[in-house]
Parts: C-alpha cells; sequence; structure tokens
C-alpha cells in the first residue's frame, strides 16, 4: 500500500511525513516525527498515556488514525516546556511530587493543559473529571490533581500551592 502524505502542526512546527494507511498517530509521532512523549500504553484507548491535543481537544493517539491531523494542530509534552523554562504544569508535578513513575505523566499533563486552557480556575472535582481518562498506578491521584490546582494558580498569577494545603 502507498504511504499518505500528511502535514500538521506539531507543537509549533511544521510536520510533513508519510504515513502508513491505518497508522495511528502515537506511533507516527514517536516514530516518524520524533517525539517520544506521547507513552504507548494499552493501545487500546483504555490508559491515556498517549492523550495528545488536536486542535486543543485532548484524544487519544493510539486510536486516533494519523491521516486524520491533516492540517490540523498537535500539541504534546514535548511543546509545553518554553526552552529552558518548564511550563507552570511541569514544574508543578516536580514540585508536587505528582509524578513517581512517570509513565501516565505525559498524558496527565496534556489532559490537564485542555482544562486549563478553558477553565482558568477549576474546582478539584472538575480537575477530577478532566483527568479521568488517564490511569496512574502510582500516586493515587492526590498529589496530580493538587499539583494541577497549583499550577492553575500560578497561572491565574497567584502563588503555587503548597501540597497538602488543598
Amino acid at each position: 500500500m502507498a504511504k499518505t502524505p500528511v502535514t500538521f502542526t506539531l507543537n509549533d512546527t511544521e510536520a510533513a511525513l508519510f504515513v502508513d494507511p491505518g497508522a495511528s498517530l502515537v506511533d507516527v509521532l514517536r516514530r516518524g516525527a520524533g517525539d517520544l512523549t506521547p507513552k504507548q500504553g494499552c493501545a487500546q484507548g483504555t490508559c491515556g498515556a498517549c492523550t495528545v491535543l488536536i486542535d486543543g481537544v485532548p484524544h487519544l493517539s493510539c486510536l486516533t488514525l494519523a491521516e486524520t491531523v491533516q492540517g490540523r494542530r498537535v500539541d504534546t509534552t514535548g511543546g509545553l516546556a518554553d526552552g529552558p523554562a518548564l511550563h507552570p504544569l511541569q514544574r508543578a508535578f516536580i514540585d508536587g511530587f505528582a509524578a513517581q513513575c512517570g509513565f501516565c505523566t505525559s498524558g496527565m499533563l496534556m489532559a490537564a493543559k485542555a482544562l486549563l486552557d478553558h477553565n482558568a480556575n477549576p474546582t478539584r472535582d472538575e480537575v477530577i473529571e478532566a483527568i479521568s481518562g488517564n490511569l496512574c498506578r502510582c500516586t493515587g491521584y492526590e498529589p496530580i490533581v493538587d499539583a494541577i490546582l497549583s499550577a492553575a494558580a500560578q497561572m491565574r498569577g497567584q502563588p503555587a500551592l503548597q501540597q497538602g494545603a488543598l
């Protein structure tokens, strides 16, 4: 089968790749575009480790056909930092010990970014709902939720919240 040309914006950079028909976006990002930040977890859409934003909306890249991103914008954790300056979500995850093994972290960060891009002051329940499609087997979720709430406060110009103060 002939490969399909696909052009899209990946983290502010235009990407032009030839993809196999039926190839998943996570495979194309990792193997074709060299962006290893979306994790290939379950390959069935149940773990959320591969979450990316497509035109600002969270998608499971293991279930998304690569050819469907033609002309669209795809954001991954690889594009969160501004050079050496970490995104407030990344900093809050580090400061709040929200990553243990780290496998779910990329998907959690992207789900959280989608939430905070649309809701600068989410409630705890809204954060929980936003990350409900992402599985974490290490943290018990509380440090993750606290980190997202802390990052939200910081992004609103308030001081970062201390772990356990939420």
